[in-house]
C-alpha cells in the first residue's frame, strides 16, 4: 500500500508530511509514529481502518521530510504534544483518538492528558497506547527497577553529544550499532528495512530524532547509582487520565518490560491492557492482525 503524504504547515511554522486516508467525515484516528521510524509504523492499521476512519499519521518533527529545526530546546514534550492539536486545528479535526508506539506514545500519553474532556479543550475522545511507558511510572522505574534502568542505558547514549562524530561520519545506524546493537530487525520485510537504512543517512534527521532524547526530561541513572527513590524526588503532577483507554503491550519487549504496566489502573479510569506474549517491541508491523483485532474490539465498544 503506497501512502500519499501532503505538506501541512503548522500556525507554528513547523511542517509536516502527513498521510491523510479515510473518508474526511469519519471519526479521526491520528497516529504518531516511534523512533527510529516514521508513519510508516502504522501501515497495517491504516490499510485495515482507513475505509471507517480517517486515519492522519505525520512523519513527526525531526523525522524524514518533515521539519528539522536544530536546538535541542525545540524538541521538548510540549512543544511535540502542541505539533499534534496545531495539525489537528490545521486538517479541521474537531476531536479525535491518539495512537502511539514508543515515542509518539509518550507523546500520545501527553496529547490525551492535556486533551481530555475537562482538561480545557476536550478534543480528546480516547487513547490507544502500544509499547509506550507512562511518564509517571516509567521515571520511577529507571530509580528503582534494575532491568529498566539497564535497558534504558542507550538513552545516556543517545544523550552523550560525544557520540556526535559518530553520526556525522555514519548517520544514524553508527549509533544505533553501538548503543542499541539494532539487529532485531528480522521481522521486519527488506524492502521496509532498506527504507529505513537509507533515510538514516539523512544526518540533520539523525540529529532531530537524537533530540527527542536530548530534551526529555526523563532521568536515566547509570548503573552504578543506588536503586531508590531520590530524597528529592516528586511524582510528576499529572491528572487521572479519564478517557476510554486502551494498552497494547507486547510481553518480548526488551527496552520497555511488562513492569511497566504495573499501577496503570490507579491512574486510568477506564483501562483495558491487551498483552500480546511472544512479540518484541515493534507491535504495530510485528503483530499486526493482533493489534488491528485489539484496536477494533475497544473502537467499537467506546464508539
Amino acid at each position: 500500500m503506497s501512502m500519499e503524504q501532503t505538506r501541512v504547515t503548522l500556525a507554528n511554522g513547523i511542517e509536516l508530511d502527513v498521510v491523510d486516508e479515510g473518508p474526511r467525515d469519519a471519526p479521526v484516528l491520528i497516529f504518531l509514529h516511534g523512533f527510529p521510524e516514521s508513519h510508516r509504523t502504522w501501515r497495517n492499521q491504516i490499510a485495515h481502518f482507513s475505509d471507517r476512519y480517517r486515519c492522519i499519521a505525520p512523519d513527526q518533527r525531526g523525522y524524514r521530510g518533515s521539519s528539522k529545526p536544530r536546538e535541542v530546546s525545540e524538541y521538548t514534550p510540549d512543544k511535540l504534544i502542541g505539533d499534534i492539536f496545531l495539525l489537528a486545528a490545521e486538517l479541521g479535526v474537531d476531536d479525535f483518538t491518539i495512537v502511539g508506539h514508543d515515542w509518539g506514545g509518550a507523546i500520545a500519553w501527553g496529547v490525551a492528558l492535556a486533551g481530555q474532556s475537562g482538561a480545557g479543550t476536550g478534543r480528546v475522545s480516547r487513547c490507544i497506547i502500544a509499547n509506550a511507558p507512562h511518564p509517571a511510572i516509567f521515571q520511577k522505574l529507571l530509580f528503582t527497577d534494575p532491568y529498566q534502568r539497564e535497558s534504558s542505558q542507550y538513552m545516556r547514549g543517545f544523550r552523550n553529544t560525544a557520540n556526535d562524530d559518530l553520526v556525522r561520519e555514519k548517520g544514524l545506524v553508527g549509533i544505533l550499532m553501538k548503543e542499541v546493537k539494532w539487529d532485531r530487525s528480522s521481522g521486519m520485510d527488506d524492502e521496509e528495512r532498506n527504507k529505513l537504512l537509507e533515510e538514516w543517512q539523512d544526518r540533520a534527521a539523525a540529529f532531530g530524532m537524537l533530540n527527542w532524547y536530548r530534551a526529555s526530561p526523563v532521568i536515566v541513572p547509570p548503573m552504578d547509582a543506588p536503586f531508590e527513590l531520590p530524597a528529592d524526588y516528586k511524582a510528576p503532577q499529572l491528572p487521572k487520565l479519564t478517557i476510554p483507554t486502551l494498552v497494547i503491550w507486547a510481553m518480548d519487549d526488551i527496552a520497555l518490560p511488562p513492569s511497566n504496566l504495573v499501577g496503570m489502573e490507579d491512574i486510568i479510569d477506564d483501562l483495558t491492557i491487551e498483552q500480546v506474549a511472544g512479540c518484541g517491541h515493534f507491535v504495530p508491523w510485528e503483530a499486526p492482525q493482533k493489534v488491528n483485532a485489539a484496536m477494533e474490539a475497544f473502537l467499537g465498544r467506546t464508539a
